[in-house]
């Protein structure tokens, strides 16, 4: 899908590491556009997208079958989900906004409480996943090698082994890029994009697909705000430029600052996901 930054490399093999071993297996390989044969190569792909031999209008066909494949297996996943009355979030953000601590002390704030699973997108390394399961909830690590999104087979694949149990939240950490997740579809009930102070307040316009993606939208670190001169009011107002009817909260993960709405917000959320199943 993304020349420019790896996902379409054919050396591209995502992996999974088992929550309870540490024993990793190989998802899938990609195939390049330019090289979807239906002859072995060693890597699974669909057989039934179309070859593609050249770039302009073939590329375009590839890249709408992969949504199209994408968007029908998110389709499952959220029939899935919603029959159990899972409430699964797609967390979205540049890398170092703050999710993984985002994630650390909600799991921390709910323990006995509500049961909280992980689902880690990372291109490398099983860090954050560790992390997670230090904090008291199971996880399960992807590492997408050069890619720079998870996509909906992944998540069918790593929930196949997590077995989340009806009632529960799923959070699923992406990796960290706002333009790529944007496009795919995991099956989740929302995206919930995160921007930290340190970044400054024109996230929302640079990026603005994500955020019009996005149902909501937290402002991360507002313990830093003055001494990054960040100016909440004005990112609030870039946010509803681009989304007006985002949601948004400023909060703390580091300090616990505005966790209190946040949590709020998940109760909520989770006791309509139990309505709606």
């Amino acid at each position: 899908m993304c020349g420019t930054c790896g996902c379409s490399d054919p050396a591209n093999a995502v992996s999974l590491t088992d929550p309870e071993s540490g024993a990793q297996s190989l998802l899938r390989q990609r195939a390049a556009p330019g090289h979807a044969h239906s002859h072995a190569h060693g890597h699974d792909h669909d057989h039934d997208e179309p070859h593609v031999h050249g770039p302009h209008g073939e590329v375009i066909s590839l890249e709408q079958a992969v949504l199209a494949r994408n968007d029908e297996i998110a389709a499952r996943n959220r029939s899935w989900f919603e029959g159990r009355g899972i409430l699964a979030l797609n967390l979205v953000s540049s890398p170092g906004a703050g999710k993984t601590t985002l994630l650390e002390r909600t799991i921390e704030a709910v323990a006995g409480k509500i049961e909280i699973a992980v689902i880690e997108g990372d291109q490398m390394t099983a860090n954050d996943a560790e992390r997670i399961r230090a904090a008291g909830a199971r996880a399960i690590q992807i590492n997408t090698g050069a890619g720079c999104h998870l996509e909906a087979d992944m998540v069918a694949e790593a929930v196949k082994k997590l077995d989340p149990p009806a009632g529960s939240i799923l959070m699923i950490e992406n990796v960290g890029n706002l333009v790529c997740p944007a496009m795919f579809d995991l099956g989740e009930r929302m995206k919930v994009a995160v921007i930290s102070t340190p970044e400054g307040e024109d996230k929302p316009l640079k990026y603005p697909h994500m955020f019009r993606a996005a149902e909501l939208v937290l402002i991360n670190k507002i313990d830093l705000a003055p001494h990054v001169g960040f100016d909440q009011a004005r990112c609030q107002e870039n946010i509803r430029s681009v989304h007006p009817e985002a949601a948004v909260m400023a909060l703390s993960a580091r300090t616990g600052e505005g966790m209190t709405d946040w949590l709020a917000f998940l109760r909520r959320q989770r006791k309509g996901a139990a309505a709606r199943a």
